[in-house]
């Protein structure tokens, strides 16, 4: 699923499951890291355009990189957009970004595995790929709008709760 929002909908799942354990940001951040190798192969037409990157080896790798540059880059991204500043300032903590990192990268290559035939998530180890075709790519989509709309539900619904818990004390 290059370059789609579909990857964000697992994720707004478990940011409603993990709350401030988790950084949508960070993870975010690890879904254009994921498809920078496929819109190289994009623009140049040079390469596997699934490739190294959509490997679970590749991911991992890819998740260090993600952790250590989306912790600031997301830190930033919240000055930017008001939610941290000088009075309030937000912090990821890096087990958090590492998390998060991880659970984007491993879930994009666990997508992506289902629906594109070139991707061969085991390698360097399997050129096989026991996932593909599990669910049809409508299901899948559907899977994705679905995590997102629940897990939109449940955060909202546990913020509400957090702050109405507060208000009585």
């Amino acid at each position: 699923m290059p370059f789609t929002p579909f990857h964000m909908g697992p994720g707004i799942f478990v940011k409603a499951l993990l709350q401030g354990s988790f950084s949508l940001m960070v993870f975010g951040w690890a879904q254009i890291v994921m498809d920078i190798q496929p819109l190289f192969v994009m623009m140049t037409g040079e390469g596997h355009l699934h490739g190294f990157s959509h490997t679970y080896f590749g991911a991992t790798l890819l998740a260090v990189f993600s952790a250590l540059s989306g912790k600031y880059l997301s830190e930033i991204g919240l000055k930017i957009i008001g939610v941290s500043n000088n009075s309030n300032p937000v912090k990821i903590m890096w087990r958090v970004a590492f998390v998060s990192a991880f659970i984007g990268t491993y879930s994009h290559v666990a997508l992506d595995s289902i629906m594109h035939s070139d991707v061969q998530p085991y390698y360097p180890f399997s050129l096989g790929n026991e996932v593909l075709g599990l669910i049809t790519v409508s299901q899948l989509h559907q899977l994705c709008i679905y995590s997102a709309l629940v897990g939109a539900i449940i955060y909202y619904s546990v913020q509400y709760v957090r702050k109405k818990h507060n208000k009585i004390r």
